[in-house]
């Protein structure tokens, strides 16, 4: 009858194998783009989710490429159509795939809002000429009101 208390062990691995696949199963649901205090996103209403994709950055004076700088913008010609360094870069990227989908690679381009639109169209140009023709714009989203 004086035999010692044990410690139940199979209710304690339930507890913590459901607390588990909870927080598995909830990590999952917010998407965060990284982002850097130079680059002010324009705010949108816009409510699809962001996706996991290459992502190309205009920020100060040089565009990046997954944080790594690839050309700068005071390179770039008025006339130019294309960017050289940035299609350098998506070249080799692309180079690295096995096998092309139909609709094209995925890039996101993050761009302030005061971004020169015709900077903006080359960066997309050359993105396109590249394959990369699944192009979205990262923007900020906006309390909705509703």
């Amino acid at each position: 009858m004086h035999k010692p208390g044990g410690l139940n062990l199979v209710s304690l691995m339930d507890i913590f194998t459901i607390l588990v696949f909870f927080l598995m199963v909830n990590s999952s649901d917010v998407k965060v783009m990284q982002n850097t205090t130079d680059v002010t996103l324009p705010k949108s209403t816009a409510q699809q989710e962001a996706e996991e994709s290459l992502t190309v950055q205009v920020t100060g004076n040089s565009i990046l490429v997954q944080g790594n700088e690839v050309a700068r913008l005071d390179g770039i010609e008025t006339g130019d159509t294309h960017i050289s360094g940035l299609s350098k870069e998506l070249a080799w990227r692309r180079n690295r795939w096995p096998e092309l989908p139909d609709e094209g690679l995925a890039v996101t381009i993050m761009a302030g809002r005061d971004t020169d639109y015709r900077l903006l169209r080359k960066v997309m140009q050359t993105c396109v000429d590249e394959q990369y023709r699944q192009v979205r714009l990262a923007v900020e989203g906006e309390a909705r009101n509703g």
